[in-house]
């Protein structure tokens, strides 16, 4: 039992050693991206595009259940008037960049991750090796950097979905002031310390969960079995660090 505790702390912190490298060296490789943008943008609209839908769709039924949630319990105490700055401020504070970063694990996480597995598995990380094109600029940096710029846009449009939807459940359906919903939103919620930090949440989440991704990727036994298994590490270990660094950044963020 001893030398089996030994040997999985080894190995933890191998890993953790050679993902510290994997980082500094695509950091180091990505300054070559400035001479040829086209290989980000081409990653934002495959990343960013193709998980729209379900992020736009999300947003709207989680707004859906805070204008209910948020009116039941604001009518208790005759505040039902305050109910857009309660939607407005659990979305752009915690539930949209949170709820994005797991869809986007869920999503684009595993597609990155079996991307790169293949690839691996085909042997092109290794044939572009010998052709002296460094595989981390070529292929693992513009992922990255697509995930990072895609997750605060896809955070921002599921929060205003958000709003809309509990717009329609608030106002439309239940009957809220529309004037009081708009104006207790606009007085209540602060540019710097809700939206700002919300931002700065889903950046973070977008670095940390893409990086998982491209690194189980990359470091998946070229089977279709090991690739498999790296898909699966992707969406645990993404979604364990998105909650964990949640309550990090709430507890320095909102202290």
């Amino acid at each position: 039992m001893i030398a089996g505790l030994g040997r999985a702390v080894r190995e933890f912190v191998v890993g953790v050693g050679f993902a510290a490298r994997m980082f500094v060296n695509m950091l180091g490789a990505s300054v070559g991206l400035l001479r040829r943008p086209r290989l980000i943008t081409d990653q934002i609209h495959f990343i960013g595009n193709y998980s729209l839908v379900i992020i736009a769709v999300s947003g709207l039924f989680v707004g859906f259940v805070l204008g209910l949630q948020g009116y039941y319990t604001l009518n208790k105490y005759g505040s039902e008037q305050a109910l857009g700055l309660l939607v407005a401020l659990s979305l752009t504070r915690e539930l949209g960049p949170v709820v994005t970063a797991l869809l986007f694990a869920g999503r684009a996480g595993t597609s990155l991750t079996a991307e790169i597995g293949l690839m691996k598995a085909g042997e092109q990380l290794s044939a572009m090796e010998m052709m002296a094109v460094n595989p981390l600029q070529r292929v693992v940096a513009p992922r990255f950097w697509a995930g990072v710029i895609a997750m605060p846009v896809l955070a921002a449009i599921f929060s205003a979905v958000g709003v809309i939807g509990g717009y329609v459940v608030g106002v439309l359906l239940i009957g809220v002031d529309e004037g009081a919903f708009w104006s207790q939103m606009q007085g209540g919620v602060d540019v710097w310390n809700d939206i700002a930090n919300g931002v700065l949440k889903s950046v973070v989440f977008g670095i940390a969960v893409t990086f998982v991704a491209l690194f189980q990727g990359y470091e998946a036994q070229p089977t279709p079995e090991g690739v498999a298994r790296a898909t699966t590490r992707t969406v645990v270990i993404a979604s364990l660090m998105v909650l964990g660094l949640d309550f990090l950044l709430t507890a320095l963020m909102f202290s």
